[in-house]
């Protein structure tokens, strides 16, 4: 009697349906920045950070009423989710907002490249995910490319940026609480529930922090396409790409999902490339390639030791 040959395994994909929808996100909030900033003016700054977030927020509350219900959720978990609305998005867009207003576009970019090791160190301190030797590679190497793209648009630090500086840097910490943050909620809670949560929670300081320029503001100055901007930076970059991220997290973990992060300026970069005719340099070149390299590498697997 023959036994049968063992199954042989199929092999693995080089780019799971989870990497794809990262790439998306990507692409997205890659692009939106350029998109949207030459089509909203006439709009102030918290105004506009008002109006997008507390669209976003009803509409990321009426999505999950309709997918989902109406579900009661433990009060300790409840607030662990208004604590990280609050972090994650009250005091991330005040700071992000606030920031920018006081910096460079240049030197934004280089202060948050260190975001994603933020991240992956915080989840290791506070025993949530492991750092595997692939994800450490992945990351530095994505990192220096990512600091390689971004500054070449020539960082300044100075006394007269200081302040926004230091903001910038409090919004990316901020970022990576609220990431690392909902892997402590556990998979319990759907990541389309965490992030309505977090958004309908955080959003009333957000709105309140603009209600002065959203009620001085001149309606009439804001062209046609600014208000279609601010609609789609509104439902794409904040609703669809926020539940994408967060889902993410729960299916791959904090550390691989902040990594695709490092490929923003890369898209920003293409971006003004095919807009504004801003061709990119030797260097930037260098760092897509390395953060695409980083990426891939942190997909591989532990070599247990002792194996060739």
């Amino acid at each position: 009697m023959s036994t049968p040959s063992p199954a042989i395994a199929a092999p693995a994909r080089l780019l799971s349906a989870s990497d794809l929808a990262m790439l998306a996100v990507v692409v997205v909030w890659g692009t939106n920045y350029t998109l949207v900033k030459d089509a909203l003016e006439g709009m102030p700054p918290r105004a506009f950070m008002a109006l997008r977030f507390g669209l976003a927020a009803l509409a990321m509350g009426l999505v999950l009423l309709a997918v989902e219900g109406w579900k009661p959720m433990p009060w300790k978990v409840f607030l662990r989710l208004t604590g990280l609305g609050l972090v994650g998005n009250t005091l991330y867009q005040l700071f992000f907002i606030e920031g920018l207003a006081r910096t460079t576009a240049a030197n934004s970019g280089m202060l948050t490249a260190v975001s994603p090791v933020v991240t992956a160190a915080l989840g290791a301190a506070l025993g949530i995910e492991r750092l595997r030797r692939p994800v450490i590679a992945g990351l530095s190497l994505a990192v220096v490319g990512m600091l390689l793209v971004v500054g070449a648009r020539g960082p300044n630090l100075g006394p007269a940026t200081w302040l926004g500086d230091l903001l910038i840097v409090g919004c990316s910490l901020c970022w990576s609480i609220y990431t690392v943050g909902t892997r402590t909620v556990g998979t319990d809670v759907s990541a389309l529930r965490i992030t309505a949560i977090t958004m309908l929670t955080g959003a009333p300081g957000v709105v309140l922090a603009g209600a002065s320029q959203v009620i001085t503001m001149d309606a009439a100055s804001v062209s046609t396409s600014g208000w279609v901007a601010l609609v789609y930076s509104a439902l794409v970059p904040l609703v669809l790409a926020y539940f994408v991220w967060f889902r993410s997290v729960q299916q791959v973990g904090t550390n691989r999902t902040t990594l695709y992060g490092t490929g923003i300026p890369v898209v920003a970069a293409l971006t003004a490339w095919a807009v504004r005719g801003e061709r990119p340099t030797l260097l930037q070149t260098l760092g897509a390639a390395l953060i695409l390299a980083g990426v891939l590498i942190s997909r591989r697997r532990d070599t247990p030791q002792g194996t060739s």
